[in-house]
């Protein structure tokens, strides 16, 4: 049986060297920058839609493992969901990440993104971890502004 640690290694590795959704899509829908000064984690987020669900999301992203996985987790999460559903997903990731060590959170609806919760033990790569989550409520909330990692 893997412990907690071995795992997030193991798929953090794996969607760092395969990343989903890593594509530009013609003619998105909505579309969304994001930077993270700290490390140099930059990417592009794509969201196509039809009426408020997410049919098809690609992303273009150059970073350390953490962004890269992060991204990549994101994108399987929120494909097929709606644009609230979606909102609602980022605020339940944000709230892992960014939670006082032991305090619970909602790991049900978070499904395979709960590995990623080791992240909250380590200050300086929530950053990482949530730069693509930033962008995607940028994209969603039609900001066309840079994507903060705030």
């Amino acid at each position: 049986m893997y412990d907690l640690q071995e795992l997030y290694q193991e798929v953090v590795m794996d969607h760092n060297r395969r990343p989903r959704n890593s594509k530009k899509l013609e003619d998105p829908d909505r579309q969304a920058e994001g930077f993270n000064p700290l490390c140099g984690d930059q990417l592009t987020l794509y969201l196509a839609l039809e009426d408020d669900l997410i049919t098809d999301v690609g992303v273009e992203a150059r970073g350390c493992a953490i962004s890269t996985a992060s991204a990549s987790m994101m994108t399987e999460s929120i494909k097929g969901k709606t644009i609230e559903e979606a909102k609602k997903v980022f605020e339940t990731f944000r709230g892992m990440v960014t939670r006082v060590r032991g305090e619970e959170f909602d790991a049900d609806s978070l499904g395979d993104l709960e590995v990623l919760a080791g992240v909250s033990e380590y200050p300086a790569r929530i950053k990482c971890a949530t730069l693509s989550w930033h962008t995607l409520q940028s994209a969603l909330l039609e900001n066309q502004e840079m994507a903060p990692t705030e």
